[in-house]
């Protein structure tokens, strides 16, 4: 156990929430970087209708963020809970194991979307010249599937590692790549500006991947990558935790899907490209609580390992905390700059002048998101992954579905950009109660901290 290791056990909950979530939170920023600025270069540079397709492609992309978050989550909790319980044997099996099923994945990913990635993007409601926009991009985006998906899943492990600032500085200098290419090659590419974009993406998640691999081979006290095999020891469990995990970034596609269709349905492209702008923005403050949570992974599932118990409480309270103060340094400037941040995407000033009213509804309880990341992350690091499984299948399908298909028939248009906010704060609420007894029951045991 390195000295990263040891502190997660011994340190007090807000050093390790600064030492752990201050350099994630500044690198995930920096990633979020990536969709954001493929947005505003695209607007700027190529138009609304280039935006737009963008926008359309980008929840697609979530599937390979689904299999890097599978792996990944599933192997840093198993890596992190393996340290706090002294298990060298599950330690030395994690990156083999995780290096296989990158491969696996990632093939078949680059070969199916590849292919039907047009069918994909029709689900969406996307024709003519979206639709052939939105293919150009995301073809060359799914060629690059194994690069971003190793780096991803692997950097999960480093963080699990509790290496937070040499996690962040890899991904940081893949997203500060992707910002320098952007503007370069979609001028370069010209017409086929697109392209230029998915290009500067997946060159930047190349590089990213190369130094992640020699960090591991080279570098790494803790970790190495030993025979990339199939470990069926750990396999089962990677997946039991990492599902959950998954499972909320590609629900995110059918989530994203009924919000463009919907859109499209009651307001043509100038809803879409609304939505477009709005799940951008919504997004990319999305990334610093996912940093956050980064740190309160390896925190809570090493104190968990080591039977720490009032330890896990009082890190989960403080990241919980923290979590809301973070999200409201996002939500309090969205709101009150809502013009001026949508402006900068490029939407002429009629779609400019329906965005913000609508904008505003959709990111109007943003502030509470914080505490949904951080319970869904709690349920990961413990190895609960059916929990977290739950609360992701209600949030993003069971309520979600049947809300965006019948609130906009009863209320009209206007439900299309409130059907989110309001099922997303009552799954905030189940989630509070679900976490709550967890922690009652570890309170129950009776162990000392």
């Amino acid at each position: 156990m390195n000295k990263n290791s040891k502190e997660l056990l011994t340190e007090q909950p807000l050093q390790i929430l600064i030492k752990l979530s201050l350099p994630a939170i500044l690198g995930m920023i920096v990633i979020g970087l990536y969709p954001l600025m493929d947005g505003i270069f695209a607007g700027q540079i190529l138009g609304e209708k280039a935006m737009t397709a963008v926008g359309i492609a980008t929840p697609f992309t979530y599937i390979n963020t689904g299999i890097a978050t599978l792996i990944g989550v599933g192997s840093a909790s198993l890596f992190s809970r393996a340290i706090g319980e002294g298990n060298q044997r599950t330690i030395d099996k994690v990156m083999g194991n995780l290096c296989f099923w990158v491969l696996l994945l990632s093939t078949i990913v680059t070969i199916l979307g590849y292919l039907f990635c047009g069918q994909l993007l029709m689900i969406f409601g996307a024709k003519g010249e979206l639709l052939d926009l939105s293919t150009r991009y995301l073809r060359i985006i799914f060629l690059g599937s194994i690069f971003v998906n190793f780096a991803q899943a692997a950097n999960m492990v480093m963080r699990g590692e509790g290496l937070m600032k040499r996690a962040m500085l890899i991904m940081s200098l893949g997203a500060g790549i992707n910002i320098v290419l952007d503007p370069v090659l979609m001028i370069m590419f010209r017409e086929h500006g697109v392209e230029g974009a998915a290009i500067a993406t997946i060159t930047a998640q190349f590089i990213q991947a190369v130094f992640t691999l020699w960090y591991f081979k080279k570098k790494s006290e803790t970790v190495k990558i030993g025979l990339m095999r199939k470990e069926k020891e750990i396999t089962g469990e990677m997946f039991s935790v990492g599902v959950s995990a998954m499972l909320m970034q590609v629900l995110t596609i059918i989530q994203q899907s009924f919000l463009y269709s919907q859109a499209f349905r009651y307001g043509g492209e100038t809803s879409a490209a609304i939505m477009a702008v709005s799940l951008r923005i919504q997004a990319f403050s999305f990334i610093p609580l996912w940093g956050m949570s980064q740190g309160l992974q390896p925190a809570i599932g090493a104190n968990f390992g080591a039977k720490q118990y009032n330890r896990v409480k009082k890190i989960f309270n403080v990241f919980t905390i923290s979590s809301t103060v973070l999200a409201a340094c996002f939500w309090i400037p969205a709101e009150g700059f809502a013009k001026q941040i949508l402006n900068l995407f490029g939407l002429s000033d009629e779609t400019l002048f329906l965005a913000v009213p609508n904008f505003r509804i959709m990111y109007s309880i943003f502030i509470v998101y914080g505490v949904m990341i951080m319970i869904m992350t709690f349920f990961q690091a413990i190895g609960d992954g059916k929990k977290a499984g739950k609360i992701v299948m209600l949030r993003q399908l069971i309520l979600f579905v049947p809300a965006m298909l019948l609130l906009p028939k009863v209320f009209g248009e206007t439900a299309v950009w409130w059907a989110e906010p309001v099922v997303d704060f009552t799954m905030i609420v189940v989630g509070l109660v679900m976490q709550q007894r967890e922690l009652f029951k570890m309170k129950q045991l009776g162990v000392k901290s």
